[in-house]
């Protein structure tokens, strides 16, 4: 039987070799940022790599010159060879810098033309764009569900027994049972945050206005915030609804935003609220089948120290802060609620000053007819 003959009776067409795969296709699916670049460093072509990494659509950067884009001039690069320039600093639109190698090889059609492609380092770029990311979420979920039914139980028990200690102890006896109560109540109340974890139903997602959210989470968090610490929003209000959960869009705001409060201290600063609608963001869905588009952008920005370096890469994993009486949930819980609705939550220094940024990445509802 012939080799087509397999492949037809197992259910799978012949392969024509001679046809080769469409060029732009394979551009597009490219995870590698490329540019190609005339004579004088203007941008005339780029793929969806190189879009997420701009957080700019394909329009607005073709035109731009490389210079604009990443900081970056090429001039010490020579033109006619292929060039790999290790541990390059490239400054991204918005202030982010970033290290990075570029190869830059010339296109021998077109004279002068450069194409360029960027090799991010492992630290760089925003954290928690990651799929492992999920893993530590699968993670702390099993370890909620394991907590949850060992200690929650006979915590009950324990502070029934010191209930009914209470009722016969003297006078000097009853603030140490009333401290057993207190105590079994924080601990009980921990695990009912850890237990959201190892809620695995599917989130009723819908159509959601973001920016009425955004104002709810706001008016909710800074409820007792020093009045040193100013709020203000940048919005874009020709925005589309939302593909989300309106109460966890909420928790997640108002996390963050207490987050950035925190960060500010008594001391103050500003904390801003943005918007923005971002073409060519996307990611890949389950098992790589296909891509989401993320084009909502919601960002709650501060002008904090930010975290330290050495936990910086762990923010989103569970039980880990910085700070001296968290629990190391918050963050871990943000994500998980956003993975739940189809999003993404990253964490970046950016800008000059520095600022602390967390980005979600939000899918937007189907156009209703």
């Amino acid at each position: 039987m012939s080799r087509g003959g397999l492949s037809t009776v197992f259910g799978r067409p012949p392969v024509d070799r001679r046809k080769p795969a469409p060029s732009d296709e394979l551009l597009a699916a490219l995870p590698t940022p490329l540019f190609a670049i005339d004579a004088d460093g203007v941008i005339h072509e780029l793929n969806n790599a190189a879009e997420s990494l701009l957080n700019l659509s394909r329009a607005a950067i073709v035109g731009m010159t490389i210079f604009e884009v990443m900081g970056h001039t090429l001039n010490s690069l020579p033109n006619e060879t292929m060039v790999t320039a290790y541990d390059q600093e490239i400054v991204l639109p918005g202030g982010r810098a970033q290290q990075a190698d570029l190869l830059v090889s010339p296109w021998p059609e077109r004279a002068g033309w450069r194409v360029i492609t960027l090799h991010l380092h492992p630290a760089a770029g925003p954290i928690a764009r990651r799929s492992a990311r999920e893993g530590g979420s699968r993670t702390a979920a099993g370890a909620a569900a394991m907590l949850a039914h060992e200690i929650k139980n006979p915590l009950s028990g324990i502070r029934g027994a010191a209930q009914l200690l209470e009722t016969g102890a003297d006078d000097d006896a009853r603030p140490l049972t009333r401290l057993i109560r207190e105590e079994v109540d924080r601990v009980a109340a921990l695990i009912d945050r850890m237990e959201n974890f190892t809620d695995t139903r599917p989130l009723d997602c819908g159509p959601q206005n973001i920016h009425a959210i955004l104002e709810h989470a706001r008016a909710v968090a800074v409820q007792g915030m020093p009045t040193t610490i100013h709020v203000r929003e940048i919005y874009d209000p020709s925005l589309p609804a939302v593909l989300g959960h309106r109460d966890s869009l909420v928790q997640i705001l108002i996390n963050l935003i207490k987050n950035a409060a925190e960060a500010l201290g008594p001391l103050g600063g500003t904390i801003t609220l943005t918007t923005a609608y971002r073409h060519g963001i996307r990611m890949l869905t389950d098992h790589g089948y296909g891509r989401r588009e993320l084009p909502i952008e919601v960002c709650v920005v501060d002008d904090g120290p930010g975290p330290p370096a050495d936990i910086a890469e762990h923010l989103f994993d569970p039980f880990v802060t910085s700070k001296p009486t968290g629990r190391g949930l918050g963050l871990a819980l943000v994500q998980k609620l956003i993975v739940d609705q189809g999003g993404m939550v990253e964490y970046a220094r950016e800008g000059r000053p520095e600022r602390t940024v967390f980005r979600l990445l939000l899918p937007r509802a189907e156009r209703t007819r």
